[in-house]
């Protein structure tokens, strides 16, 4: 019999050697009949500042015993509840009949398109992957060189290349959705140098030092498989003919191809503008813009754990937030936050600024990071064009770029300088690796997005009791949160409508959104594709 026990709670001073106690304790047993156990999930609950402690669900599995009893019991320990378990199974897929002549493509090797690979070649269908970037060694080399100063590289940076832009993000793996594939995702993390606490933590996070590891893992992995992947090699085209993928164009070379995972990423916007000529059908899709907000990371620990220094123990803190100006009917909200991180420049192209935010494992800045960002509309586009999000992102970064000095600088202003409407005569300290400007970021954003955070920023430091914004730093613009643009497929087959054969996925395709999903997004097109061909 397998059961849950929910609502265990361990203080955070209580080592978590204390957790086989407690669950004896809530079954009534002594801790040496308790056999087979494992966490579900842990989070932290900060609710109350006296109380400051980590909640526990777990799955135990026990000898047949009476079941009307235990469950009976459950109510009455403390707020344990004790129920029945039967967890959701991952469905394997089943290869299909049509006849596949050559081994698929999975163009991409960021989260959907690695997660994707590793499924296809697992199952024996030797996929190739065509990464337009550089394997992950020669990507932390070349973002090191750019952070000191050095020239950009706009196929070796933050967003191209192997890992695609999550291996320089937070590498946080949270995900809105659960379920058996999610499960199965985190379990292939976990197994390929990830660590086991991100099967259950609330928040799981790896840290953008660990990821590097967890990527060249599975690389390693589809190879010993049967899989192959290729460096350098931008898609250039897609051939279609007769609504069906013939192949892609890599440079000079045509590589023969019936079926293609499309895991091309938010940033790629030449790959647009290709699939677009190729009559690929997409659409405008609303996506996330705003700023990004650093300060001490101190006062982010006094907020949520009160004015004990707990963050020895429990590490920096993190913090979620979402307002509504009284002159709006918009929502600001955080995005991505970054406890004890970095902020670093998101950019694909040269010419063209934009920032992110990142976190190494050990969260050792001195800095708290998050986005600050407001959902911009389609009809809020400059035109009908598919790809007009890309071109209003285009134009405000490109803006960016010659306010931070032609030189990647970063455009920063003072948040309660952006709120009285001023440029900021001096600024604080930042993580932000290259130099900063003072300037004014209501340039950056269009004006509906900036009176949204004008109007937000005080109700946020409201909730921090006016210690939010004094130290605050804005920089600018954040716009590479979500894809602008939607490549439209079939809800039910997956495929590009009218292009047999051809899987947009992740958050290239407006699918996903975090390192998770756009993985879960790719393991499912790979499993669709496997349920309709057979292997090749």
């Amino acid at each position: 019999m397998s059961i849950r026990i929910s609502n265990l709670r361990l203080r955070f001073d209580e080592p978590e050697s204390e957790l086989p106690g407690r669950i004896a304790k809530a079954l009534g047993i002594l801790p040496a009949d308790l056999s087979q156990w494992r966490i579900l999930r842990k989070s932290l609950d900060a609710r109350d500042k006296s109380r400051l402690g980590y909640v526990y669900s777990t799955e135990v599995r026990l000898e047949s015993r009476d079941e009307s009893r235990l469950f009976k019991k459950s109510s009455h320990t403390g707020g344990v509840r004790i129920e029945p378990y039967i967890g959701e199974v991952y469905r394997e897929p089943v290869p299909g009949s049509r006849p596949l002549d050559h081994p698929p493509v999975v163009i991409g090797s960021g989260p959907g398109g690695l997660l994707a690979a590793f499924i296809l070649a697992e199952l024996g269908y030797r996929p190739i992957v065509l990464e337009r970037g550089k394997s992950v060694r020669d990507r932390i080399h070349a973002t090191r060189l750019f952070d000191g100063g050095g020239a950009h590289d706009p196929e070796n940076n933050y967003l191209f290349g192997e890992g695609g832009a999550g291996t320089f993000s937070d590498g946080k793996l949270t995900c809105r959705s659960s379920g058996p594939d999610v499960q199965r995702v985190l379990e292939i993390l976990a197994s390929h140098n990830g660590k086991p606490s991100i099967l259950y933590d609330q928040r799981p996070h790896l840290g953008s030092n660990r990821l590097p590891a967890v990527v060249k893992a599975l690389r390693r992995a589809i190879i010993e498989k049967g899989g192959e992947i290729r460096f350098d090699s931008l898609v250039s085209d897609l051939e279609i003919r007769d609504g069906a993928i013939q192949a892609v164009h890599v440079q000079n070379e045509r590589i023969a191809a019936s079926a293609v995972i499309l895991a091309i990423g938010h940033s790629a916007r030449d790959s647009y503008r290709m699939l677009q000529r190729r009559g690929v059908p997409m659409e405008q899709k609303a996506f996330q813009m705003g700023l990004r907000i650093e300060g001490p990371q101190s006062a982010a620990n006094r907020y949520k754990y009160g004015p004990e220094p707990l963050e020895g123990i429990l590490g920096p803190a993190d913090y979620t937030m979402a307002v509504r100006g009284p002159n709006t009917e918009r929502d600001l909200f955080t995005f991505c936050m970054c406890a004890g991180g970095y902020i670093m420049p998101s950019v694909s192209a040269p010419g063209y600024f934009c920032t992110n935010g990142m976190s190494l494992s050990n969260h050792d800045s001195p800095y708290a990071n998050t986005g600050l960002v407001v959902t911009v509309e389609t009809s809020e586009f400059p035109g009908n064009d598919p790809l007009a999000g890309i071109f209003l992102q285009e134009a405000l970064e490109k803006r960016a770029f010659e306010m931070g000095g032609g030189d990647y600088g970063c455009p920063a202003q003072r948040a309660v300088d952006f709120i009285a409407g001023k440029t900021s005569s001096d600024l604080p300290g930042c993580s932000y690796p290259r130099r900063t400007f003072s300037a004014d970021l209501r340039e950056v954003l269009p004006p509906s997005v900036a009176e949204v955070i004008r109007d937000g920023l005080p109700l946020m430091d409201r909730k921090w009791k006016g210690k939010y914004l004094p130290d605050a730093l804005l920089v600018g613009p954040e716009a590479r949160g979500s894809a602008p643009v939607r490549i439209i497929r079939d809800a039910e087959n997956r495929q590009s409508p009218g292009i047999t054969g051809l899987y947009p996925v992740g958050e290239g395709a407006g699918f996903a959104g975090g390192i998770v999903s756009a993985a879960v997004d790719g393991l499912r097109s790979a499993r669709e594709l496997i349920g309709l061909f057979a292997r090749p």
